[in-house]
């Protein structure tokens, strides 16, 4: 039984790899008017430093945790995300979860990102690894998209609850789109993974690991 446990978890990420961007032999380019990494990267460079960040309008996940893919659901070895800081206004969130957190935003520029991911480090600190795009299906369909938002001619992740099971995998957030990209930290999953095998939540403090986006 344990044998057939391994091989249908071996299965369950590789396809889960391939869904997250993980084929290595998928080459990804900016559209017209989209940034290159490059220019992501210089433009987030400051919120190296969380305190930066702070100071833009970014708040910490209210419920402080550490998302790994093993609390969403996911076979453990895909790895972790990180502590999520966010900007409520890019995000169009004007208020407490009502049963779930939603917004009216449709913010989709990386040179801004309306999400910062960070490790926490055994000393305290915090390390930025990710930056992150976020728009509700409900805004964005409103918005007149009929398609998921992209990135690099690649649609972003849907997220949404399965009543089904006992994880909460939009980890109490209406259903959504978002996408992640690894500027700051190597990603064997590939840079536009949800979650990365080279990011560690045992140093988490104050809180637990968890299922948050």
């Amino acid at each position: 039984m344990l044998v057939k446990n391994n091989v249908f978890s071996a299965l369950a990420s590789a396809v889960l790899l391939a869904a997250c961007g993980g084929a290595e032999s998928v080459t990804y380019r900016p559209g017209p008017g989209e940034p290159t990494l490059e220019q992501v990267r210089a433009a987030t460079e400051r919120f190296r430093d969380v305190n930066v960040a702070l100071a833009e309008g970014y708040v910490r996940d209210p419920m402080n945790l550490c998302d790994t893919a093993e609390m969403m659901g996911r076979p453990e070895e895909l790895g972790a995300m990180g502590i999520h800081y966010f900007r409520p206004d890019l995000l169009g969130i004007s208020g407490p979860p009502n049963p779930r957190v939603d917004g009216a935003g449709a913010h989709t520029d990386f040179l801004q990102p309306s999400i910062l991911i960070y490790e926490p480090q055994a000393d305290g600190t915090l390390e930025l690894v990710a930056v992150e795009n976020l728009v509700f299906l409900r805004a964005w369909q409103a918005a007149g998209h009929v398609n998921p938002p992209s990135f690099h001619g690649l649609s972003y992740d849907t997220m949404a609850d399965n009543a089904n099971t006992p994880v909460d995998e939009a980890h109490m957030f209406e259903p959504h789109y978002d996408r992640h990209v690894w500027l700051y930290r190597d990603n064997p999953n590939g840079m536009f993974a949800q979650f990365n095998p080279n990011v560690d939540c045992s140093h988490h403090r104050n809180g637990e690991q968890g299922g948050h986006n």
